[in-house]
């Protein structure tokens, strides 16, 4: 069986989330929940809440929690906010502020 959890919008640029999907991608849920809550990125802590989402989902459905693993971990692009800034003799800089959609599945082994 499989269980996903969703999270849509998250404030962070979907490259800085990819760099700590590749060290828990395949790992069991046990260790990366110990790898996610000591690194020092800001990406782990939302995964963290996000892999924590879906291992209370696998409890509603009934899956044993011990032989569970990640599956499939993605971080798309998202809605994208743009701004101006102002710049030298009249002129406007671009800032694009990033988002992206997160999705966890959770498999049995």
């Amino acid at each position: 069986m499989e269980v996903r959890a969703y999270l849509k919008g998250a404030r962070i640029s979907p490259r800085k989330v990819r760099e700590v999907i590749s060290f828990i991608k395949g790992q069991s849920v046990e260790r990366a929940l110990i790898m996610l809550k000591f690194c020092p990125r800001k990406a782990s802590f939302i995964l963290r809440k996000l892999l924590q989402s879906a291992l209370s989902n696998a409890e509603n459905v009934g899956i044993d929690v011990d032989k569970l693993y990640i599956s499939k971990v993605v971080a798309d692009d998202g809605l994208k906010m743009k701004r101006f800034r102002p710049r030298a003799r009249g002129r406007a800089g671009k800032i694009v502020k990033r988002a992206s959609n997160l999705e966890i599945k959770l498999s049995e082994r």
